[in-house]
Parts: C-alpha cells; structure tokens; sequence
C-alpha cells in the first residue's frame, strides 16, 4: 500500500490529468472559434472509438506501435539518449520482418514467426546502436547521427523490397504466407486487424520497468543518464552502457515495424517518405513523462485521439487537423508542469487551511 501512495501522487497522476483536461479545453476553445460544437465533436470522438467491435479492434491497433515507439523514445531518454531515429529502425525492423518472413516461407508457423520477430527486433537494435557507437566512441552527437541513420534506413528499406520482394506491377512487397500472420482474435473484433504485438507491447513496457529499476544493469544506465562524469568516476563503463541503451531502444522500435507487417498489413510498401511511427513515439514518450506504464496510458491516449479524429470529421464535420492542436496543447501542458501547477495551486493551499483549521 505504501509503495502504490508512493507512485499515485500529485507529480504522477494529478498532473498529467489536469493537462490532459487543459489540452482538451484548448480544443473545444479552438472549434469553438471555428464555429464547431465541441461537445458534439468529442462525442463523436468516442462513438468512433467504442461505437462497434471492429473500431475498437482498429483503436487497439493503431495503439501497438505507439506503445512501441513510445517505449524505445523513453529508454533512451532514460539512459541519458535521444533517440530521434525510432522512424529508421521501425523500418530497419520492418524489412527484415519481410526479407525473413518471405524468404523462409517454407517453415513452420512455430518456428517462422520467432525467427521473424527475434529478427526485426535485433536489426532495429543494431541499426540503433550504430549511433550508440559513435557517441561513446568518437563523441558524435545522437540526435544528428539518428537523423542521418533515418533517411538511409528509408532509402535501404526501399531499394531491398524493389530490388528482392516486390509484387509485380504494384509499389509494395509480395505478401508474407498465412504462417508468418500474427492475428489475434480478429474474430471478435469483426476481424479488425488485432495482433499479438499488443500484448508483446505490454511484456516490453514490464520489462522495461523491472530492467531499469530492479536491476543492477539498469541502475548503472539510469546512473549514465543523470550523470555520466559521476558514473565514469565510480567505475561504471559509459561507452559501453550508451551503446546498450540505444541497442534495446533499437529493439523495441524494431518490433514496432515487425508487428506493422506480420500482424497488420501483411507486406511492405515502398515508402515515398518517413512513415512517421517514431515521431509519434516522441509524443508518447513526453506524454508518458518516459515511465513505461505512462508511455503506455500516453500511447492509448494518443491512439484514442488519432483513430477517433476520423469520427470528428464525418460525425461532427470537424477537420481532423483539430486533434492535433488538442494532441499538441496536452503536451504542451505536461511539459510546461509548472503552468499545471499554478492552476492547481490555489486547491492545494485550500486543502491545507482546511487542515490546519
């Protein structure tokens, strides 16, 4: 009992409410300027969301690779990275999932689909771990170096389905066989594309939580991340613990793209630009404060907000655009904390005059 008042206090769960019900004020502030009902737009939000089985089937899905994305932003973050190239290894780790999946169509499910995952989440680690190695070793900043690693992850992704796996006459992969499919429960979701990566996505952000925190391993990263000089002089290796962090950052961006072809599209298309899975993923993180049960709360909201901005546009004619402005004000509100705390400051000083009388 102790431990859950130590984790539901003001700082982790008040706060980040109130900005989520700021964010959605600003919204409606801003359809109401556009001459929009915001109640009828919200309303029709959650009628998009819960309306019918295969909505929220659709909702879980387009979650997953936020879960995903928003973890490997995180971990990173925690470790004392900035992994601005969750994008590169989503699709790093998309296209071995299909290179895998296709060429070693003859095995069987059991054994096809490990060897698949297993292989989309090391190439997403060791495409990560390329800008590991060049912080810890020559001191190259990461956020430019996974920028870089983004566009020769885009253009590599393409030349390898164009040139190996692509169906003629059409701009995407041949499709993986029915044994590599990870589909789970389409059936009662009105066969919405539901897939085991959701729950692989929860076991990840677990892991998470118990590596950094329960661990000697992950106390030496988180120890990297608030102060690497102060590591360094206690005898913990910081290169070798960068390079570590970016690699299982990697990996769960990874799984990101490999669940994005076994569970859900079923091939790879070739990509004009940037999908985009590991931008989002740095909003998850912010919104998630970069704790893995947050990033998962984060990605839900996020994912509620984004499939169900579509019921804005045909049910309440609001332009979809709008959800970004309230997506964008509830980030906003969590990382300008103290703007959320002056508006719940005159509660608290309440609540104590009420204890002192």
């Amino acid at each position: 009992m102790d431990k859950l008042r130590k984790i539901i206090t003001m700082e982790s769960l008040v706060v980040p409410v109130v900005a989520i019900l700021l964010g959605l004020l600003v919204g409606a502030v801003v359809m109401l300027i556009g001459g929009y009902n915001p109640l009828d737009a919200y309303s029709a939000l959650i009628k998009r969301v819960i309306g019918n089985p295969y909505d929220f089937g659709e909702t879980i899905r387009q979650i997953t690779p936020l879960i995903f994305t928003g973890l490997a932003v995180a971990f990173a973050f925690r470790s004392g990275m900035f992994n601005i190239g969750a994008d590169g290894q989503v699709l790093i780790g998309m296209t071995t999932a299909t290179a895998v999946s296709l060429s070693l169509s003859t095995l069987p499910s059991a054994v096809l689909i490990p060897i698949s995952v297993i292989a989309g989440g090391l190439a997403g680690g060791l495409w990560a771990s390329i800008a590991g190695y060049l912080k810890a070793k020559r001191g190259i900043n990461e956020v430019i170096t996974t920028i870089m690693l983004n566009w020769i992850a885009l253009y590599l992704s393409n030349y390898v389905i164009r040139n190996f796996f692509l169906l003629k006459g059409q701009n995407r992969s041949e499709d993986i066989d029915a044994s590599a499919a990870m589909t789970f429960l389409s059936g009662l979701f009105n066969n919405a594309r539901v897939h085991w990566g959701t729950v692989i996505a929860i076991l990840v952000a677990i892991f998470f939580y118990v590596y950094l925190w329960k661990t000697k391993q992950g106390y030496e990263m988180r120890s990297v991340g608030l102060n690497p000089d102060a590591s360094e002089y206690a005898g913990i290796s910081v290169g070798k613990n960068v390079v570590k962090a970016m690699f299982i950052s990697g990996v769960f961006a990874g799984l990101a793209g490999t669940f994005e072809v076994l569970g859900v599209f079923h091939y790879q298309s070739v990509f004009a630009a940037s999908p985009g899975y590991g931008f989002d993923g740095i909003a998850v993180a912010l919104l998630g404060m970069n704790h893995p049960f947050g990033v998962v709360l984060g990605a839900i909201l996020y994912g509620v907000l984004t499939y169900g901005s579509a019921g804005m546009s045909f049910g309440a004619g609001v332009p979809p655009e709008l959800i970004k402005i309230v997506i964008g004000s509830i980030i906003f509100f969590i990382a300008a904390q103290g703007i959320v705390k002056l508006v719940l400051k005159p509660f608290y000083l309440k609540r104590k005059k009420e204890k002192v009388l």
